[in-house]
């Protein structure tokens, strides 16, 4: 099955709607999608609740999303390089849940294994706990989180082949296979697609019976999230 569309805006074509869950792969600038951010961005699909580990920076990434005012909740772990994110959020224009990092990756990772729920130590205390179970195993108090299943997953690979396989490139992989794992459907962008057959399956990070359709993106544009100088002396 060739799963390779002509661009990101055809691979989002027929399957974005309003109000969904998008699961997205990245950790600050390092393996986003950018080319499907941007292809989603121009949709103007709108109230869409976005679960990834952080929300960009001011005018790229998840940021584009944000100045358009095209979503509605994040969930994410860490936000402190957006200065728009914090202005929604200090007027109350948009709704966040905070979540601790190692959870938001299980919570991924169990959806996409089918599991409903997990029980984690991280957040207990907290306001994470609020409204949760809780639960004593060996002496200590667990929280019951649930998986995620998303209804779109976007993620960023190295390499791709037409069936969907996919690699990631060093510190670039972080969220992208949990994401990828927990979506409904799967639109993943690849930088390098190379014929069936020549992908190592030892070396392939995602399966591509998890991804449903794959485009090119053959230069990406690699931002810095925050460039910290020194003079030469």
């Amino acid at each position: 099955m060739n799963k390779l569309w002509p661009s990101a805006a055809a691979a989002l074509e027929g399957i974005v709607r309003d109000g969904m869950l998008l699961a997205v792969g990245g950790f600050g600038l390092c393996g986003i999608p950018e080319a499907l951010i941007a292809a989603l961005r121009n949709t103007g699909k709108r109230n869409l609740t976005v679960a990834s580990n952080n929300a960009g920076v001011d005018g790229w990434g998840l940021g584009l999303l944000l100045e358009t005012r095209q979503i509605r909740k994040m969930i994410s772990s860490y936000v402190g390089e957006n200065a728009e994110f914090e202005r929604q959020f200090l007027a109350g224009e948009l709704e966040v849940e905070f979540v601790p990092q190692g959870t938001l990756a299980e919570r991924m990772r169990a959806g996409g294994a089918g599991i409903p729920g997990f029980y984690t130590r991280s957040g207990v205390g907290t306001v994470v706990a609020e409204g949760k179970e809780h639960k004593e195993f060996d002496g200590q108090t667990y929280i019951l989180e649930r998986g995620m299943q998303a209804d779109l997953a976007l993620v960023k690979a190295w390499k791709a082949d037409p069936h969907g396989n996919l690699i990631y490139r060093k510190t670039a992989r972080n969220f992208n296979p949990l994401a990828a794992s927990c979506g409904k459907v799967t639109v993943a962008e690849a930088e390098i697609i190379v014929e069936p057959g020549e992908l190592d399956p030892d070396e392939i990070h995602t399966p591509g019976i998890y991804v449903q359709r794959v485009v090119h993106n053959p230069t990406p544009e690699k931002r810095i999230e925050r460039r910290t100088i020194r003079s030469a002396n």
